[in-house]
């Protein structure tokens, strides 16, 4: 496999719909490299990404060329068994694949999440697929406890892979907790996939003086080639993911990769200070996966108002912060119209209080701006 690992998540977009163009120079860019693992889900790009997917890959590129992940969401197989085999069927079709190289039982956690899973025999069932020629590996993508995954991985020998989120702010998060994962699966000796290395493109900036350290070291290397590197540069690593939203992120990426080096003593302590560093930081750390979105009763782009708080958090600039979000209310409901149900906190992979984050967001951006 190789270190990088196109993720069709964040995709560019033009005129309000996915940008196949430039999706499609995206993918025959990272194919000329050399490197050829492509990662979708169901409901990515709101439920488009796999359909782009076919259009921009499939249909143009020998199947044997690429290797292509999917995933199947508990949370959407509303019928239960019917909704897992209907799902799964409509990902073939979508795709036109024909097979997938690996598939994942998407965003496992500790609670319903996972015991819906085991409630619909998903691990028994993926096994049958296996031998339909239908996957060719299995494995999930998880957002839960260490705990559940030392269970899991316990419990089920056929889990050929797993991915998780880990970069160098997740480390020792006492939510997301990137270390302790990154041990059980080194436990297990278990291969996995990392998804949001660079943390949304959070790590894309490291603050002035961060910065200054790694341009220092690297004068040419983008700040998020920092982040891409620590997560490949560990043992065990198959794939980084990078959810690529537009040609230059895809050829600073694939400069990154090309020849990697992992990194030496010298840049992990600058990336320990900036681990140090962030811990400071009063940012609220969402990662814009937009989970949240699509189930919103009141249509709020929930990672676009925290965006704007950030504003505020972050630099104390009311004003801009008001304008964006101005702007934004063409297209997105009020922090303040948030119901309170729920639904956003128990899809967010990054377990964020959104409801309290959304009360703070509407007290500082629903007002009028100052004079």
């Amino acid at each position: 496999m190789p270190k990088l690992g196109f993720g069709m998540m964040r995709l560019p977009e033009k005129d309000g719909e996915l940008d196949l163009e430039q999706i499609c120079k995206m993918v025959d860019a990272y194919l000329a490299s050399g490197m050829n693992y492509f990662d979708t889900a169901y409901m990515y790009c709101g439920g488009k990404s796999e359909s782009i997917v076919k259009k921009a890959l499939v249909e143009r590129h020998p199947r044997e060329s690429f290797t292509l992940t999917t995933k199947l969401p508990q949370w959407m197989m509303d019928e239960g068994i019917e909704g897992r085999d209907r799902i799964f069927n409509d990902q073939l079709a979508r795709t036109g694949a024909g097979y997938f190289d690996y598939y994942l039982l998407h965003s496992v956690e500790d609670g319903a999440n996972y015991e819906g899973y085991v409630k619909y025999d998903c691990f028994n069932w993926a096994k049958k697929k296996k031998e339909e020629g239908l996957i060719k590996h299995f494995g999930f993508s998880f957002h839960g406890t260490p705990e559940l995954l030392d269970k899991i991985l316990s419990e089920h020998p056929e889990v050929e892979i797993v991915q998780i989120q880990m970069n160098y702010a997740d480390w020792d998060n006492p939510l997301i907790q990137s270390g302790r994962l990154y041990e059980v699966l080194r436990k297990y000796n278990m291969p996995f996939l990392v998804m949001e290395p660079v943390k949304g493109g959070s790590l894309a900036s490291a603050g002035k003086e961060i910065e200054a350290e790694m341009k220092r070291v690297h004068p040419d290397a983008s700040i998020a080639s920092w982040a891409l590197r620590f997560a490949a540069s560990l043992p065990g690593v198959a794939t980084v993911l990078s959810g690529m939203s537009n040609e230059e992120q895809m050829e600073d990426n694939i400069k990154t990769f090309r020849n990697f080096v992992p990194l030496n003593e010298e840049e992990k302590a600058v990336i320990a200070k900036a681990q140090e560093a962030l811990k400071k930081s009063p940012a609220v750390p969402c990662t814009a996966c937009r989970y949240c979105c699509d189930g919103c009763p009141m249509g709020i782009a929930i990672p676009d108002v925290f965006k704007a708080l950030n504003t505020i958090r972050l630099y104390g600039e009311e004003d801009r912060a008001k304008n964006y979000y101005k702007k934004l209310l063409e297209t997105s409901g009020k922090a303040e119209e948030c119901l309170q149900c729920g639904q956003c906190e128990s899809v967010c992979p990054q377990h964020l209080p959104i409801i309290d984050l959304l009360k703070e967001a509407s007290e500082k951006l629903d007002v009028p701006m100052t004079e």
